[in-house]
């Protein structure tokens, strides 16, 4: 047995696109990405209540309270190359004419309302609606591994393109995407994206009653502790 045959088969992370929120919907796009980033980075920021103005002691009893769970922002670089598709033109046809301009594309229409939705809004402009109703991006969650699956929106792109073709289309690409989850503050109560991030979690406290039963003995800590005697 060779080296290679024993290795593990890697996971791949992706973004599952869901243009309909009815729970039980199915995706419509699944983004997998060629190569798993090397990093991701995530930043947790408390989501605490406004603290009430001149009551020291209102002020007090809200340290501790938040309005849900912390706002997560996850950065994450997404690598793009063509070069294997590139030597099999007829197979990958359209790789071959326009590059990674469609990938390129698909990632980034994660930030656009659909078409039909723009003209929507302009002919309720020209009616002379005062209100008009926004438009809807799809969701979208990030797939990383059994225990990472979570809503979220993308909340900025960018891409530098490395190499191109003789017809100037992109053929290596590194793509920067920052996410944040959505939690149930943010998602209707009934909906794939809500399911998604309660679930997301409880795979935390999960995994955190994991790490509590391998801590050791914490008896000497415990002894220091208020009313630890």
């Amino acid at each position: 047995m060779t080296e290679i045959a024993r290795s593990p088969q890697v996971q791949k992370g992706a973004l599952a696109v869901y243009p309909s929120q009815t729970p039980g919907a199915q995706a419509s796009t699944i983004i997998v990405f060629q190569y798993n980033p090397e990093q991701v980075r995530r930043t947790l920021a408390d989501r605490s209540p406004p603290a009430p103005a001149g009551k020291a002691g209102a002020v007090r009893q809200e340290a501790l309270r938040v309005m849900g769970p912390p706002v997560e922002t996850i950065g994450l670089t997404v690598e793009l190359d063509a070069a294997d598709q590139l030597e099999h033109p007829r197979e990958n046809q359209a790789v071959a004419e326009h590059g990674l301009h469609p990938a390129l594309a698909t990632l980034e229409l994660l930030m656009y309302p659909p078409s039909r939705d723009a003209q929507r809004l302009e002919d309720e402009a020209k009616k002379g609606k005062v209100q008009v109703s926004p438009a809807d991006l799809a969701l979208v969650l990030l797939v990383w591994g059994r225990s990472r699956v979570a809503p979220v929106d993308l909340t900025s792109f960018s891409v530098t393109e490395e190499a191109f073709d003789p017809r100037l289309n992109p053929i290596r690409a590194k793509v920067e995407l920052g996410l944040r989850v959505l939690t149930y503050v943010e998602l209707p109560g009934a909906s794939v994206g809500r399911d998604a991030f309660i679930s997301y979690q409880k795979h935390k406290e999960q995994l955190a009653g994991l790490h509590g039963q391998a801590a050791g003995d914490t008896s000497g800590i415990r002894a220091m502790l208020p009313g630890g005697g």
